[in-house]
């Protein structure tokens, strides 16, 4: 009994340490895969209201009462009436594929957590997949704004933290 309990501290002893910054990459990552998940099944619920509200809200930006930043956030109308379209009728393509995407990501985190390598390369095409599926389901118009532009900056800045960390991890 006494020597399994010295095997398990000897293993212990040279299993390698999980760096802090890839401890606190992982977490924010696991939180961040959990916020997305809220926000795909908000977006494939909330989908067809902004479809049917579509009209009302582009009549509402000929009012003068409203900010110019406003008119600027929606951009071009026929942009705006396209983008609304299409992210309707993709609905449900673009929920699974961001489902995959988040289980990618998470996956990638946990393989990560471990020390393995190839959990970056799972990592980085969850991470990849929903700027081609907003590309491929939606068009040119979901990839413009404010929300687009912070979305690419995390999604790089997390690409470029777990580039700096895999390459410490031990050789396999």
């Amino acid at each position: 009994m006494e020597n399994v309990k010295f095997q398990d501290d000897f293993n212990n002893m040279i299993k390698p340490k999980l760096p802090t910054m890839l401890n606190v990459l992982t977490i924010l990552t696991f939180i961040g895969c959990a916020l997305q998940l809220l926000f795909a099944v908000f977006g494939f619920l909330s989908a067809k209201k902004g479809y049917e509200e579509m009209d009302k809200t582009l009549a509402s930006l000929n009012n003068p009462d409203v900010p110019e930043f406003a008119r600027k956030m929606v951009g071009d109308p026929e942009v705006f009436r396209a983008t609304m379209t299409n992210s309707f009728q993709n609905r449900v393509p673009i929920l699974l594929l961001s489902i995959v995407a988040i289980a990618l990501c998470a996956f990638g985190a946990a393989q990560m957590r471990k020390l393995k390598k190839q959990g970056y390369s799972i990592y980085l095409v969850g991470e990849l997949l929903p700027f081609l599926t907003m590309a491929f389901f939606i068009g040119s118009g979901a990839m413009s704004g404010f929300g687009f532009y912070i979305s690419v900056a995390i999604a790089l800045l997390f690409i470029i933290l777990y580039a700096t960390q895999v390459k410490k991890f031990p050789s396999s």
